[in-house]
């Protein structure tokens, strides 16, 4: 999943260079209390925490990933979630990345998840027996939107798909919540004018699962949020864009490639931090 959202330079100047490759050999977080650093496409995190492989109403996926990682909140965001999921009679969810370790870029799959405070949930509302969790590697969780982007498959949408978006829109501290633009135009016309849809917002891709944003934690003064989704719903002319022929294009590329990007200066501490004790 890609995601390519503004993040602050604030304090970025002198910090290392994000290289996915630093950020991708540890295998346990820094030592210290938690903090994310930075912004979601640009950050990191200290004193990350592990998601248990599985839990009331979830489990991991493609844990050998080693991405499940993250800031307390965001640790919370899932039981939360789920506990709510589970409490209105949906079956167990598959959550994907959060972060790793130590958060930073990744060095394929996403291009924010580097503060731990996103999270992906898939929207696959198919009854899940529990297996372990090494068999839960390779899966096949179909799209919810038709071939030709312009609407959900109403073979496969359901009410329950508008439910569970909606608890993980409502959770506390949930900044913005991303979808397919054929998820967020049903949900408009299913539910326009609901107060949970200004934090739905459309993105490419994003046809089979949901990507959960949380604002900055108090603990984080370090942490940068992005602006806040404008007022309103989101059923308007700025979702009608999506379905234009110049969404479609890819983004121009620019002529000379720039400098190449800095994370914050805390983020070198945290990358040479000792191993935090435990699993």
């Amino acid at each position: 999943m890609l995601l390519l959202l503004p993040a602050s330079r604030a304090g970025a100047a002198e910090g290392p260079v994000a290289r996915a490759a630093d950020w991708a050999a540890p295998a346990r977080p820094a030592a210290g209390p938690p903090r994310a650093i930075g912004g979601t496409s640009l950050g990191c995190l200290a004193g990350g925490v592990a998601l248990p492989h599985d839990g009331p109403g979830w489990q991991a996926i493609r844990v050998s990933r080693n991405r499940h990682w993250g800031h307390p909140a965001a640790i919370a965001l899932v039981e939360h979630v789920a506990g709510r999921a589970q409490a209105a009679g949906l079956p167990d969810l598959w959550i994907g990345d959060i972060a790793q370790p130590r958060g930073g870029p990744l060095p394929w799959g996403h291009a924010s998840h580097q503060t731990g405070l996103d999270v992906d949930i898939w929207l696959d509302l198919r009854p899940k027996p529990l297996v372990p969790a090494g068999r839960r590697e390779e899966l096949s969780i179909p799209s919810l939107v038709l071939p030709d982007g312009m609407a959900v498959d109403p073979a496969r949408w359901t009410a329950r798909h508008a439910q569970l978006i909606r608890i993980a829109a409502e959770a506390p501290g949930v900044d913005r919540l991303l979808v397919n633009p054929a998820i967020k135009r049903r949900l408009c016309a299913d539910h326009g004018g609901a107060a949970w849809l200004r934090r739905v917002r459309p993105w490419r891709g994003h046809d089979s699962h949901m990507h959960v944003r949380l604002r900055c934690p108090p603990d984080s003064p370090l942490c940068r949020d992005i602006a806040p989704p404008p007022p309103g719903d989101g059923c308007d002319s700025t979702l009608d864009w999506w379905f234009t022929e110049e969404a479609g294009r890819p983004p121009a590329r620019p002529a000379r490639p720039g400098p190449p990007p800095r994370l914050p200066a805390a983020c070198t501490g945290v990358l040479a931090a000792p191993d935090a004790p435990g699993r």
